[in-house]
């Protein structure tokens, strides 16, 4: 009976929550687009210098930690060993972390850096512009936003596989604060509205992207009719994924993912200026460590400006109002590997693959601007949705390169959708492995029903603001789960000692 009330408790609160503010949205889009956009100026002006140290201290925490005595320790029993092979694992990572992210902002951001730059003094599109947007690419998309989900996923993971507790943020918390049940309800419940929220607009985006490049490639046009049968078509795909189970629907897309990223990935290397590719990967990839501690700490309080708060606050504010969901995941796919092995999988990988798309298609597509007179980066600031299909314009196979990369976005979308219904079905159903399907089907139900109504009603932007407010509680919250883990590190630290 504790469990259902349980249940009931986070699923009722968060879809009431949920289902109102997106009545709000669709009813009144302009005004709820301004309170979002007022609260979330509110808190990244006043708490932007708190994101940034909060980060970096995730950053240095995790490397001491993997360093450390303590990264030995396996995430389950001691004889335990990793559940899945370690390519399908960081397909699984790369796809619910950022995959389709990184997919519509590979291009788009260095880009976007490339026409109105981080520094006022660098000219824009000049060959320093070039330099500076993709070092800052890199830095964007590099450990620090992967620190916050490695956090998350850590300490879930040890309190599900080591130590047979919950999988939930208000567990992880509870070494330090001490929890009733109405404080932990009103906590997961949090996440939960921050993951349908953030899962949502990122369904919609999705899809608007998908349809620019169905206009790129075939001329069909973007309407609301083409984008609701898109959003219908994927949810019965993810809903049939989400039927299968964990090890098959998740782990084959997955996989198809990673491979199509690697795909795409050799063939514009191969097809575009490798050299130059080369050159500016390396070259980027020593900016990004040379500057890793100027750019984490980076504010403008003498010379003004809303750059870093427009671009870096907002992606650590985004990172860590989806750390729940992303964070869970993560936790539920590393069962057995060690403290070590996780830090260096999910710190590491990722962002190295994230930096050599950026490199390949980012890269490509400064060349052609700086070297053969093209204008991507001018397309791009009209329409960011357009950037990578931009880039192929001056490719070999330029249509079939667009159709794989439809392709490819439509799986991310899927595998994250499939996912984000496991982690919501386990988050409200007391941090169950094995949620309902029902529960699962309803979830997924709700989130797409969600993107519709706010491609609709055009308050798609707007949710995606409201769910970045979260981010400051999160932000505490982590801080906390910090300090907890150390604590359950100790003592179990102590327990082996003892034992030996």
């Amino acid at each position: 009976m504790e469990r259902r009330s349980y249940k009931n408790a986070v699923f009722y609160v968060s879809a009431t929550v949920i289902l109102l503010l997106v009545l709000v949205g669709a009813i009144m889009p302009v005004r709820f687009g301004e309170v979002a956009n007022a609260l979330f100026n509110f808190t990244t002006v006043n708490f932007g210098w708190f994101y940034l140290i909060a980060v970096f201290v995730f950053v240095l925490f995790l490397i001491g930690l993997s360093i450390s005595k303590y990264g030995k320790l396996r995430l389950g029993p001691a004889k335990s060993r990793p559940e899945y092979p370690f390519f399908t694992w960081i397909g699984m990572l790369f796809s619910a972390g950022f995959g389709a992210g990184l997919v519509f902002w590979g291009v788009a951001e260095p880009m976007s850096h490339f026409f109105i730059t981080p520094f006022p003094e660098v000219a824009p599109q000049s060959e320093e512009a070039a330099r500076v947007a993709m070092q800052y690419s890199f830095f964007h998309w590099g450990v620090s936003q992967w620190s916050v989900f490695a956090i998350v996923g850590l300490i879930i993971a040890f309190l599900q596989f080591r130590q047979d507790k919950r999988g939930l943020i208000s567990t992880a918390i509870e070494p330090v604060v001490g929890l009733n049940k109405v404080v932990g309800n009103t906590i997961d419940s949090l996440a939960v509205i921050a993951t349908v929220m953030g899962v949502a607009t990122s369904l919609g985006l999705g899809i608007l992207q998908m349809n620019g490049g169905l206009k790129n490639v075939f001329d069909i046009p973007n309407t609301i009719w083409i984008q609701m049968a898109i959003a219908g078509i994927m949810l019965v795909t993810y809903l049939i994924s989400s039927s299968t189970g964990l090890n098959k629907g998740i782990k084959w897309l997955s996989n198809l993912n990673l491979g199509l990223c690697l795909v795409l990935l050799l063939f514009v290397f191969f097809a575009g200026p490798t050299v130059f590719i080369l050159n500016s990967f390396v070259l980027g990839l020593g900016d990004y460590l040379t500057n890793f501690v100027q750019y984490s700490l980076r504010l403008t309080p003498y010379q003004g400006g809303t750059w870093v708060r427009d671009w870096t606050i907002f992606y650590w504010a985004w990172a860590i109002a989806w750390s729940p969901f992303v964070g869970a995941f993560v936790a539920r796919v590393s069962r057995g590997r060690t403290i070590r092995e996780f830090v260096f999988g999910v710190l590491v990988v990722p962002p190295v693959i994230a930096c050599l798309w950026i490199a390949v298609f980012g890269g490509t597509a400064i060349f052609s601007d700086l070297n053969q007179g093209t204008a991507i980066a001018e397309a791009v600031n009209e329409d960011v949705a357009v950037a990578l299909f931009e880039t192929y314009g001056d490719l070999p196979l330029s249509t079939i390169l667009s159709l794989l990369s439809i392709l490819l976005i439509y799986t991310f979308l899927v595998t994250s959708a499939d996912s984000a219904t496991y982690i919501l079905g386990s988050m409200s159903s007391k941090g169950s492995l094995n949620p309902a399907l029902f529960v699962k089907i309803l979830w997924g139900i709700l989130i797409t029903a969600i993107a519709v109504v706010l491609l609709l009603a055009g308050g798609l932007d707007a949710l995606q603001t409201a769910s970045l407010i979260s981010a400051l509680p999160f932000t505490v919250i982590l801080l906390i789960i910090v300090v907890a883990f150390l604590r359950m590190l100790k003592k179990e630290q102590a327990k082996k000692e003892q034992k030996s």
